[in-house]
């Protein structure tokens, strides 16, 4: 699968991210969502920082899918969900 990256602005909170693409002629849509992780919400803020993301991604709602863990802070890491159908369209399956 080939990427491209996209500059989103600095927000506070969560991020619902709607992207439009057009490839080839064919458009689709994907649906994003960003969250900030603050160390400081697991219940072990001292732990592993892998056990604290482990954590906090056992809560997460199911109709999105883990995608990207991007670069952590002292405060927090930002992971990036991608919504089933558009994980479907990443894939290459027909939605």
């Amino acid at each position: 699968m080939s990427h491209i990256a996209i500059p989103i602005p600095p927000l506070p909170g969560k991020q619902e991210i709607e992207v439009e693409v057009t490839i080839n002629g064919l458009k689709q849509q994907l649906h994003y969502r960003v969250e900030l992780f603050y160390w400081q919400d697991c219940t072990n803020p001292q732990g592993h920082r892998a056990d604290c993301i482990s954590e906090m991604l056992a809560h997460h709602d199911p109709e999105w899918t883990g995608y990207y863990i991007g670069a952590p802070t002292d405060e927090f890491v930002p992971i990036t969900f991608v919504k089933e159908e558009s994980r479907r369209i990443l894939r290459g399956a027909t939605a």
